[in-house]
């Protein structure tokens, strides 16, 4: 199949269009000045975010493989993050997780390129959003950056009762789009979660791998920058 006989691209949304590591880092590290964690016995933001960042990753395995909650995730990551400097303070907990789950949506920094990008293949094509993420989360993210405009449907797994990888998000996000496989193609940053989850529901796959890590996966397309799509679709 040539590029231009799609019909629909499927993007995914934290780490391909909205730059979920640095909007993050900002509001962990507003967190860490108003609650003023230095004085709590945290060194420095850098060790707190390290320590974040690992468990943050670890929760969301969990999630994905249906052994913790949502809400889990949200609160967990804190505790542990917490722990590792013998900080033990539910009412903290809870306000790291309350603030940060309200302000990260709010911050609009994006992958170079992410607009210019949708704003080329938008004529020519139907966009949609296929994400793990939390539904209002997600919504926010698109609204307060611009982007929501650009998508026709936007599937989250709460939404479709499935996660990625899992073949089933694919499927409902298909049938929401009313797309075949043949006529689509998805596009994101993880190889489990994004190119073999589409790859076991039929779809094309573009991995986008701006880091060039080395991989042994069969994907349809690789990119190293959002730009690469461009060509590819045009």
């Amino acid at each position: 199949m040539t590029p231009k006989e799609y019909l629909h691209l499927f993007f995914d949304l934290d780490h391909t269009l909205w730059d979920f590591e640095r909007n993050s880092r900002d509001t962990l590290r507003d967190l860490f000045e108003e609650l003023q964690l230095q004085s709590r016995g945290i060194a420095d933001f850098a060790l707190f975010l390290e320590r974040y960042e690992y468990h943050n990753k670890y929760c969301w395995t969990q999630y994905r493989n249906g052994r913790m909650a949502k809400e889990e995730v949200r609160v967990n990551r804190f505790i542990y993050a917490l722990a590792d400097f013998q900080i033990e303070r539910k009412d903290l907990v809870y306000t790291l997780s309350d603030l940060y789950v309200q302000r990260s949506p709010d911050k609009r920094k994006l992958i170079e390129g992410a607009t210019e990008v949708l704003e080329a293949l938008r004529p020519a094509y139907r966009l949609h959003i296929i994400t793990n993420g939390f539904e209002e989360v997600q919504f926010r993210k698109l609204r307060n950056t611009g982007l929501l405009p650009y998508f026709d449907k936007i599937i989250t797994s709460e939404r479709a009762g499935a996660l990625k990888p899992s073949p089933e998000i694919f499927e409902f996000a298909l049938e929401r789009a009313s797309a075949g496989c043949a006529e689509s193609i998805y596009i994101g940053d993880n190889l489990e979660a994004d190119m073999l989850g589409a790859r076991n529901a039929g779809m094309d796959q573009v991995y986008f791998n701006p880091e060039a890590r080395p991989h042994g996966e069969k994907v349809t397309y690789e990119i190293r920058s959002l730009s690469d799509l461009i060509p590819i679709f045009t």
